[in-house]
């Protein structure tokens, strides 16, 4: 058994990275975060990173703004992993010209954690957005660094604790009504952030998804939204009323909503009445589903998901 890679998460502390470096430490990886002087300091982050000390993780003083601190950070590595949020997006270039000068990286996971970018119908703002993901997938491609682009569709924390409800922050979902954009028949994907972890640390030493997109799109998660009504119905024992919302007037509440808000209704139209997440096959040459590649993660369901609300 070759030994596992060492791994290097950028972003460690974000919404998706801490459950990243929780599943590298878990599978034996050694594991180490980039971490920023000001984040050190940052009272919110402290007992995070303790957590992270405490379970094995080498933390690597550096900054993505910082090319040498960075360049020396990743030295220490074999995969690189980014997890960075929306505002960084851009700026993974960075990391690209690090890996490039370091010269020792097998494998760059850029912060994707969404829909397919190359396969998007997004309407603006997330149209720009979903925009500079692929920009930055196209520069990996041309310099010829080996990756694999995670496809995990919807966080279950962002959408199935409201069930997408506009404005509503906190669970439970709603038990008298329910708004559902367009007809409710389009099928999404949606994932445990822990399980999006898990599966991405099984992709890091996985030949079979180098240089491929990685889904995770398993079968027990893939819903309408229709479908996820009823579930939550027979969960609660009553029937919830449905508000349809027409396309026309999704197009012109993104256009006049603030931000962030247009950027996640246009994201949810893109999902929900466009099926982006389910509208294509995933063929070979360019994809792999990561519970068929992995049939041995147990994976949390909708089903069980939606279980705690009750």
């Amino acid at each position: 058994m070759a030994e596992k890679s060492r791994v290097l998460i950028i972003g460690g502390t974000g919404y998706i990275g801490k459950f990243i470096v929780e599943a590298s430490v878990k599978q034996g990886h050694r594991t180490f975060a980039l971490v920023r002087e000001s984040s050190a300091s940052d009272p919110a982050k402290a007992s995070l990173l303790d957590g992270f000390k405490n379970s094995g993780v080498t933390l690597l003083h550096g900054d993505l703004y910082d090319h040498e601190s960075l360049v020396k950070a990743i030295k220490h590595v074999d995969v690189v992993i980014s997890a960075v949020g929306s505002l960084q997006l851009a700026d993974q270039t960075k990391i690209i010209a690090a890996i490039k000068e370091a010269g020792n990286v097998k494998r760059f996971f850029p912060s994707e954690f969404g829909s397919d970018v190359d396969r998007s119908t997004a309407v603006e703002p997330a149209k720009s957005a979903f925009a500079t993901k692929a920009q930055i997938r196209r520069a990996i491609e041309a310099e010829g660094i080996p990756h694999t682009f995670v496809v995990c569709n919807c966080f279950a924390g962002f959408f199935l604790t409201t069930l997408a409800q506009p404005g509503l922050m906190a669970p439970p979902p709603p038990k008298d009504k329910l708004i559902i954009m367009g007809e409710g028949n389009v099928k999404a994907v949606f994932n445990k952030e822990d399980d999006i972890g898990t599966f991405t640390i099984k992709a890091v030493d996985d030949p079979r998804t180098q240089n491929k997109i990685l889904y995770i799109a398993p079968p027990y998660n893939i819903y309408s939204f229709n479908d996820l009504v009823s579930l939550w119905e027979k969960k609660i024992g009553k029937t919830v009323e449905r508000i349809y919302v027409p396309e026309h007037k999704i197009l012109k509440d993104i256009q006049e909503s603030p931000v962030p808000i247009n950027v996640i209704l246009a994201i949810n139209h893109a999902v929900f009445v466009n099926g982006d997440q389910t509208n294509f096959e995933i063929e070979e040459s360019f994809g792999v589903e990561a519970s068929q590649l992995y049939p041995d993660v147990n994976y949390t369901t909708v089903d069980k998901y939606l279980d705690q609300f009750v």
